[in-house]
């Protein structure tokens, strides 16, 4: 399986849009070799670099298996949102305090649709995905505190 965007490369800075404090809008992301037996797709995106361990930036799931985009600042439909480290069940982007941090976008196909509530956070997302992954991908971007 395979996670890219047109908005950043690997490993390289993502959009000022992306930024907290800017736009606030999530990058486009797209999704390949997905497994034929998916029946959903969740997608977490975190900092492990905060200052007081790893920050959740966006938490998804149940987003529909047939997708293989996510525009630019939107949520698939049908997909559920969960709580992430702002409190919001919505896409937050990168406000690091100080230094380059580094933002991981993780896709995962999964075998199930998820009975699990809006607003549930990352680590309840990971739970109830155990033992129903059929693949997953990552995709890495920095953002600094002087962007």
């Amino acid at each position: 399986m395979k996670l890219s965007s047109p908005d950043f490369e690997k490993g390289k800075p993502l959009p000022r849009f992306c930024a907290y404090h800017s736009e606030n809008r999530s990058p486009e992301l797209r999704f390949e070799d997905v497994p034929e037996q998916t029946k959903s797709l969740a997608l977490i995106m975190d900092d492990p670099d905060a200052p007081r361990g790893t920050w959740v930036h966006w938490v998804l799931w149940n987003i529909p298996a047939e997708t293989r985009v996510i525009k630019k600042g939107e949520i698939p439909p049908g997909a559920v949102a969960g709580r992430n480290d702002f409190g919001n069940t919505q896409f937050d982007g990168p406000a690091p305090p100080s230094g380059v941090h580094r933002y991981y976008f993780r896709v995962y196909a999964l075998d199930t649709l998820l009975q699990l509530p809006r607003g549930s956070t990352k680590a309840e997302l990971l739970k109830k995905m155990h033992g129903h992954v059929l693949a997953s991908a990552e995709l890495m971007g920095t953002f600094s505190a002087s962007h």
